[in-house]
């Protein structure tokens, strides 16, 4: 820790450097000379007084309310990593068994957009961030719509969806924008070979060039935001940089992130066998690189954060909620029995009569593995700073 923290979830970042430390505070990345630092790792008195007088340490506070929502638990892909699988498909094929059926309704949209209108204003919050999740949201693209459009009064800020891209036409896509879609997160299990190896349909089949299709058109036709998160797995791990050639011309590369994750086992027998090593540092840095030399966006690495769902129990700044309007503490632990934690119909739950169901993002790994994955991304976010230091890009 730095310093002294401003409130329960956020804190800045101290990442060692060949240079000397890197500094990230809220919106803040500041290059420290070794001597700023003490062999105790904290910042020297002076330098933590003058980066608070700077605002570096500028109190992270919600300024919208941030709503997650299950439009349909089914999927149409049969990933076998997916954490809301129930296990693995005992035939040995892609249809694994899954969390139970939910379908979202427009009498359900009703008691959430209720629901939601209540909580803002015990919050004292004026805008709306809306997430449309899933298993795969479009499943339900009626049920996509109509919460965009019921959502709009509550002072919708940002629309957003997480969706395999299949389903995603451009019709579809231009139907959402126009209802308030603006970003829209999409994932790669690697280039193309690899991909179609694993992000597949119920019989197996391939999904890389009807997500890319879309993509594509959604791209022409509409102004969506695209965040592509790649997943990074000891299958794919040598042909990921592959992937940037096979999107070239079918993307604006100025509308476009790359989010590059590790694929942990959630309980369900997928194992990832890579290890936290320097070549696999290495690559890391080596995509974010060659990304930022194409033109793609880059999110800067930032503040040690939580998510304001999950964060703190209660649902005070969000709520993750199933498509039936059962209340989770994330969208991890969404439409898992026994993880209730309320109902949109009469709020929430005491946490204290339910501490075990008060779970954060990534609770299915243990502590310790979560502290060697910070570490791990502390060298390559403090490498990444490096470079775009060097060439005059921060």
């Amino acid at each position: 820790m730095i310093g002294t923290r401003l409130d329960d979830v956020d804190e800045p970042r101290l990442i060692p450097s060949d240079r000397g430390w890197w500094f990230i505070g809220n919106q803040t990345w500041t290059l420290l000379k070794p001597e700023h630092v003490g062999a105790d790792g904290e910042l020297r008195p002076d330098v933590d007084g003058f980066l608070r007088s700077e605002g570096a340490y500028r109190e992270r506070t919600a300024k919208s309310f941030s709503l997650t929502v299950l439009t349909s638990t089914a999927c149409n892909l049969g990933c076998g990593y997916c954490f809301q699988n129930t296990g693995q498909d005992p035939r040995g094929g892609h249809r694994p068994p899954r969390i139970d059926l939910r379908r979202l309704s427009t009498a359900t949209i009703d008691r959430i957009v209720d629901f939601t209108a209540e909580r803002m204003t015990r919050a004292g919050l004026a805008r709306l961030y809306l997430l449309l999740f899933g298993g795969e949201p479009l499943l339900n693209p009626r049920g996509c719509l109509e919460l965009l459009e019921r959502c709009a009064p509550l002072g919708l800020g940002v629309g957003a969806m997480t969706t395999n891209g299949v389903l995603l036409t451009r019709r579809r896509a231009v139907q959402l924008h126009d209802a308030g879609l603006r970003d829209v997160q999409i994932t790669f299990d690697g280039s193309r070979a690899d991909h179609d190896g694993t992000r597949v349909t119920h019989t197996g089949g391939a999904t890389f060039d009807a997500i890319l299709a879309n993509v594509a058109a959604a791209t022409a036709a509409t102004g969506l935001r695209w965040n592509f998160r790649v997943n990074v797995s000891h299958h794919n791990i040598d042909r990921i940089g592959e992937l940037f050639g096979q999107l070239d011309g079918r993307t604006d590369p100025d509308r476009c992130t790359f989010t590059f994750a590790w694929v942990g086992d959630s309980g369900i027998g997928y194992r990832n066998d890579l290890t936290r090593a320097r070549q696999v540092e290495d690559r890391f840095v080596e995509w974010a690189v060659e990304g930022l030399e194409r033109g793609y966006r880059f999110v800067r690495p930032s503040m040690r954060t939580t998510c304001q769902i999950c964060s703190v129990p209660g649902g005070r700044h969000g709520a993750v909620v199933n498509a039936d309007g059962t209340l989770f503490s994330s969208w991890q632990s969404a439409g898992k029995p026994g993880m209730e934690v309320g109902h949109v119909d009469h709020g929430y739950l005491d946490p204290g009569s339910v501490p075990d169901r008060w779970v954060t993002c990534g609770y299915d790994y243990e502590q310790a593995d979560a502290e060697v994955m910070a570490a791990f991304q502390d060298r390559v976010d403090g490498r990444i700073l490096d470079y775009l230091h060097t060439t005059g890009r921060l």
